[in-house]
């Protein structure tokens, strides 16, 4: 059993030309780590301090990579899966109730 990360372009969401496959692992543990990365990188440039959850998530769904697992395996998938979206959305809430650091 193996799982594979594909990326889409949310930018891009109906042209399927612009999916790639960012890596296959060999548990789902590692593939979610990836994933989360990928949203994370995304999020963490394009929070700005006193930017509202909204706006940074009405970005990411915009403009963000929205990765996928796919398992591929004999059995029935058993991965609890994984949406980007979701997390983008929690996430998001997180980055931006943060108190903004400051300058010592």
């Amino acid at each position: 059993m193996s799982y594979h990360v594909l990326v889409d372009d949310t930018f891009c969401s109906t042209d399927q030309s612009h999916r790639y496959t960012r890596g296959e692992y060999e548990t789902y543990g590692e593939a979610l780590a990836v994933c989360r990365e990928i949203v994370d990188r995304f999020l963490r440039h394009e929070c700005a301090s006193g930017m509202p959850a909204s706006a940074v998530y009405f970005r990411y769904m915009m403009f963000g990579k929205e990765p996928s697992i796919v398992e591929y395996s004999e059995s029935l998938d058993t991965s609890p899966g994984f949406s980007a979206w979701d997390y983008a959305k929690v996430r998001c809430e997180e980055l931006c109730s943060r108190p903004a650091e400051r300058n010592s």
